[in-house]
């Protein structure tokens, strides 16, 4: 977009490549730090609800537990789908601006791209999109306390820690490693478009151009040139298959890496927090379980 040559952009490439790297094992560091953070608080919440242990052969704690182990994966596809319904929408909206302005071009006039309408879907859908989440890690305690007692609590929250961390340190590396695979099939058609250009027998400074320039040679009846070209317009069908196949993993790899797995560190935080400032509340008070644990 700014007319830089494709230099620029290897180089760029292959900095983003590091960087997301970099950044799993930044992560890493974040969700252990969670992991402790949450056990801490979980170690504070059965202090203050009187407890002893979390014993997965009571059924309360058992049914607490795998409650908590789904969560993760719930808060998870609640982020993935927010993440994908805000470019949606986004999408839509650049699409009937672009119409709108070549529309525009054509009488003449000028055309403005409206950047502050895009900046307002992203603003309202990463607010609007996170009262879901939210209110799923804010009440899941509270539920399960109100309810079940305390004990259940206990269970939710030991699932929620273990699963959290499995499911978070899962979605940092393997979006980072989707995004990287993108950016080595970028890399290497790169390499390839820089190749064939510099063919001394057969150079191409397009490759969209294969097409007409194999057309070309069989109106010529150049059989030899046929060949070549045949030979590279298939292996350029199949670098555009993976080009494609890479772009749909990077579409997934995104949101994983950046929003779900990050985010399962606030949730780890904030469900522990939770229970444990309605601790006492949960322990007194509560519709069908048992008050002692």
């Amino acid at each position: 977009m700014s007319y830089l040559p494709s230099s620029i952009r290897d180089r760029t490439d292959a900095l983003d490549a590091a960087g997301n790297t970099t950044a799993a094992v930044g992560k890493g560091f974040a969700i252990g730090s969670a992991a402790l953070v949450g056990l801490a608080l979980f170690g504070a919440f059965v202090t203050r609800i009187e407890g002893k242990s979390v014993d997965i052969l009571q059924p309360t704690q058992f049914a607490g537990l795998l409650m908590g182990a789904m969560l993760p994966y719930a808060f998870s596809a609640l982020t993935m789908t927010a993440v994908g319904d805000a470019a949606q929408k986004m999408m839509g909206f650049i699409i009937e601006d672009y119409r709108k302005g070549e529309k525009l071009i054509a009488e003449g006039k000028k055309y403005t791209p409206d950047y502050q309408t895009c900046i307002t879907i992203s603003t309202q859908s990463s607010l609007m999109k996170m009262i879901a989440p939210g209110a799923l890690v804010i009440f899941s305690p509270l539920v399960a306390g109100l309810f079940f007692g305390p004990a259940a609590v206990e269970g939710l929250l030991a699932g929620a820690i273990v699963s959290g961390v499995q499911v978070a340190i899962s979605a940092s590396n393997t979006g980072g490693a989707w995004d990287n695979c993108k950016k080595e099939i970028e890399a290497q058609n790169s390499a390839i478009r820089k190749e064939w250009k510099a063919d001394a027998s057969c150079p191409i400074e397009d490759v969209k151009t294969i097409g007409d320039m194999l057309a070309e040679a069989r109106s010529r009846g150049d059989s030899k040139m046929v060949e070549i070209l045949e030979d590279k317009k298939e292996k350029w069908d199949v670098r555009k298959d993976l080009k494609v196949a890479a772009v749909v993993g990077d579409t997934v790899g995104d949101p994983l890496k950046d929003t779900s797995g990050p985010a399962i560190n606030i949730l780890i935080k904030l469900s522990a927090i939770t229970s444990l400032v309605f601790g006492s509340y949960i322990k007194n008070i509560n519709l069908f379980g048992p008050s002692e644990v």
